[in-house]
């Protein structure tokens, strides 16, 4: 069984110490979703800029079905915009920038601007690798919105395509639904009963999505969930951090109507301000059916 669930990848690639890096893993990606991949690079091109990336991409073992490289000069937000609308891109890569002298990863102000912005999902690396590391962990939001069923399986047609073995759904409950204080033992024993009787209704909520998943995509796969009380966007970035997951996975909310002007609700800064780890954002999760 293959679903499609990205056909046409873009990547902006820059000369620095990564680019070999973040472009066998680029290539790793497309090959394994049977992508075409399109390079842009977004500055003056040389003969040596030229060899150099022609040379990386004949070390690689991965060599994919369709590729295109191009160049351009200018601004890169509203170049690699519009290169998105130009060539139907449904997926575009974007790398983290690490703090320094910590091992924490952020989206640079650059990147934030063109994912705010963008017309397609995007993926943010942290840590691309030159060596194939085997992915073993996915997180995926599971809150309860409209456009989450259709996130979760495009969680699970990806875990499918890259071959990876676990996947958890975590939903985050705010705190406001238990409007109760611990003055007491009688007040503590209300709230825990409340936050048992909200994980209760939760995880049935899971189960219902789970039933709709098809059977190709849960063989072998160990599936786990898990409601969560906090923030939104801080307590599942911090979930995925200390399940040392591989990838989350979270949907773009379009129920409100800010996200093709605003990308990132309040909820995602969390993530965006020190990322997890590698991090899916499905802007229109219902085209990944």
């Amino acid at each position: 069984m293959r679903k499609t669930l990205f056909k046409r990848i873009l990547v902006g690639f820059a000369f620095s110490p990564n680019l070999k890096a973040n472009l066998f893993t680029s290539l790793r990606l497309a090959n394994s979703l049977g992508a075409n991949l399109f390079f842009v690079h977004v500055g003056k091109k040389t003969e040596a800029k030229e060899k150099t990336f022609e040379e990386i991409l004949k070390d690689s073992p991965i060599k994919p079905k369709w590729t295109k490289v191009l160049w351009k000069e200018g601004e890169p937000v509203p170049i690699i915009l519009k290169l998105c609308d130009e060539n139907r891109i449904d997926l575009l890569l974007l790398g983290a920038l690490q703090r320094e002298n910590v091992l924490k990863f952020y989206v640079g102000s650059i990147a934030r601007k063109i994912t705010r912005k963008a017309p397609c999902s995007v993926l943010l690396l942290i840590k691309p690798s030159i060596e194939r590391i085997p992915s073993k962990h996915v997180v995926v939001n599971a809150v309860n919105e409209s456009n989450t069923e259709k996130t979760i399986m495009a969680a699970f047609v990806f875990s499918f395509l890259m071959n990876i073995p676990n996947i958890t759904l975590v939903g985050e409950i705010s705190q406001s639904k238990v409007n109760l204080a611990a003055d007491d033992d009688e007040s503590l024993k209300k709230i825990t009963e409340i936050k048992e009787g909200l994980k209760n209704a939760e995880k049935d909520r899971y189960d219902q999505i789970l039933l709709k998943i098809p059977d190709a995509l849960k063989k072998n796969k160990k599936i786990l969930s898990q409601s969560i009380f906090g923030a939104r966007g801080y307590s599942i970035g911090h979930y995925a951090k200390v399940a040392r997951a591989d990838l989350l996975v979270l949907n773009s909310e379009v129920t409100r109507s800010s996200f093709v002007s605003r990308i990132f609700p309040k909820d995602l800064e969390h993530v965006l301000s020190e990322l997890p780890t590698d991090t899916l954002i499905l802007k229109r999760p219902e085209k990944h059916k």
